[in-house]
């Protein structure tokens, strides 16, 4: 099925001004894509009408910059094997469509298959989409794109690649090299590149992709599974561990949103407010001349926004959760000031008074918090700071403390795990993941750790204010004698007979650690053989 993910291919710089910016594209992409309510239903009026609405309703203002257009255009290949366009749908071709978009100030995006068959070709019985995939016209089809359509954007589906048994990162790489040698990356400008896999990848995507689809596609609902398709809360719970492999210019994406499709006012601030905070792309996929007036409000929040459009770049992290109440946070603005960005989610059915405790986020002192819906400072706080938030709903706040202090504490399954992937078909090798677990810190631990050279995972920021010596404190889970190596800066410590025994009991290892002043990096591994459980780790110093 279907989305997107960008990839960068020269970065510059576009001038910003408040929140409601022209994006930039180390920031997640945002704008309209045609296939939630249009599938390949599509034609030259509706994009051009949707490029006018997306002006005149205020979203360009708000940096939603881009103009998808989604399967459901193609005609065919020309004798020459040359991609043509609908010529009822698009009778003036797709440069024309290009042309358009880009005069009124906006980039233009289109959609491919890895393979030779659409999606639509497969689900909607679109005949045109048979043929014109990727597959064995990758050069040819990169410089109609980009170099003679002219468009800034490619989504890149699976379906027919998937038919085909395609190796995606053999598929996906063949051509994102092609997009790099166009005439149009070469000369300066940008192509985003999104791929569309239905699942993390791998770590493999991490250098390949500007985005990369981490779920299967997405529903009009806020939960549950329907003919393969996930609500908003069950998409939201994949995407709660893959924080580590989000970077500037490179993001998890959790799929287009269905705001203005008729959840309610709450369901859609959950929606956009976690997508939002989990910095995935911002793709709106209604119906953008007939928007109501709620959604617009809730997707034009500036303050909202600036949580995607950070740029550090990074994605929250679970601090707590309860069954489907999930506190997620991050730093924003300054890596390493004193400001969070948090969202208290309650994807029960009932209202729940929901918690953030400051240290959990490193954060000392008053606190002050802002209700970044409403847009107004609820005052300073001691300790914590709870509200009640209802049913499906999620606060979005901006804590800012007097002061803050080093992380000491880092879940295992937080960590970069370099053999992860989500697409286990035929997949035999060793690779750590991360597993549910109700009696570890956080309920998760990493799992499967080692057994290979390539099966380690990674920690890339283990900050200190003062470098010294340091007790790192290992907790984790072993029924027989494991060993682990702890590799700091690049110097190996051996870990040796850890074992806790049966019965889920946990155990505790001490070493001692010289740490740099800033940032480390801590790798855990175990080449030879299976390396504990991990439920997570301390850095305290002597």
């Amino acid at each position: 099925m279907k989305h997107f993910v960008f990839v960068p291919i020269l970065f510059f710089g576009v001038a910003v001004g408040s929140a409601a910016q022209a994006q930039r594209s180390q920031t997640p992409m945002m704008g309209w894509s045609s296939w939630n309510t249009f599938r390949v239903n599509i034609s030259e009026s509706l994009i051009k009408e949707t490029a006018d609405s997306m002006v005149a309703k205020g979203l360009k203002a708000a940096g939603y910059a881009n103009v998808n257009i989604d399967d459901g255009y193609f005609g065919g290949r020309d004798g020459n094997e040359r991609l043509i366009s609908h010529p009822k749908k698009f009778p003036n071709g797709m440069k024309a469509v290009a042309d358009y978009i880009h005069s009124r100030g906006l980039k233009a995006g289109i959609y491919s298959e890895a393979g030779n068959n659409t999606c639509g070709s497969m689900y909607d019985n679109d005949a045109f989409g048979l043929g014109v995939g990727f597959f064995g016209h990758e050069e040819q089809d990169v410089q109609t794109f980009f170099d003679e359509w002219d468009y800034d954007y490619i989504k890149v589906d699976f379906c027919g690649a998937d038919r085909l048994r395609l190796d995606e990162k053999t598929q996906y790489t063949r051509i994102w090299n092609a997009i790099q040698s166009s005439a149009k990356a070469k000369a300066g400008g940008e192509i985003r590149f999104n791929i569309c896999r239905w699942a993390f990848p791998g770590t493999w995507v991490t250098k390949v992709g500007g985005s990369w689809r981490i779920s299967a596609d997405i529903r009009n609902s806020f939960s549950g599974n329907q003919g393969g398709l996930l609500g908003v809360r069950d998409i939201f719970e994949q995407n709660l561990y893959l924080a580590a492999y989000a970077s500037p210019g490179r993001f998890n994406d959790m799929d287009m949103m269905q705001v203005g499709r008729g959840m309610t006012d709450d369901e859609e601030k959950s929606h956009f407010g976690l997508w939002c905070i989990m910095s995935s792309p911002l793709m709106v996929g209604c119906d953008l001349r007939t928007i109501p007036r709620s959604t617009l409000d809730i997707i034009t929040n500036s303050e909202v926004i600036a949580l995607n459009q950070d740029t550090l770049g990074l994605q929250a992290q679970v601090i707590s959760r309860s069954g489907h109440c999930i506190v997620v946070a991050k730093p924003v603005e300054t890596r390493r000031g004193a400001v969070r960005a948090v969202a208290l989610f309650n994807g029960e059915d009932a209202p729940k008074t929901l918690r953030i405790t400051f240290k959990d986020v490193q954060l000392g002192g008053k606190v002050k918090v802002r209700d970044l819906w409403a847009k107004t400072d609820v005052g300073l706080f001691d300790g914590y700071y709870e509200t009640l938030v209802p049913a499906h709903g999620a606060a979005m706040l901006r804590l800012e403390g007097e002061s803050a202090f080093d992380k000491r504490c880092y879940q295992g399954e937080d960590a970069f795990m370099n053999a992860y992937t989500a697409i286990v078909d035929g997949y035999s090798g060793a690779r750590a993941e991360e597993a549910s677990d109700a009696a570890a810190s956080g309920g998760y631990i990493m799992s499967r750790l080692g057994g290979s050279p390539e099966n380690w995972a990674e920690f890339r920021d283990v900050y200190v204010s003062q470098g010294g010596k340091y007790i790192f404190k290992l907790h984790y889970y072993s029924p027989e004698s494991r060993s682990l190596l702890v590799i700091v800066n690049g110097t190996e410590h051996r870990m040796a007979n850890l074992t806790s025994g049966g019965g889920g009991s946990q155990a505790e290892a001490s070493i001692e650690v010289e740490l740099r002043q800033g940032s480390n990096v801590i790798r855990l591994a175990n080449p030879t053989g299976m390396a504990p459980d991990v439920d997570m780790f301390e850095i305290k110093p002597l």
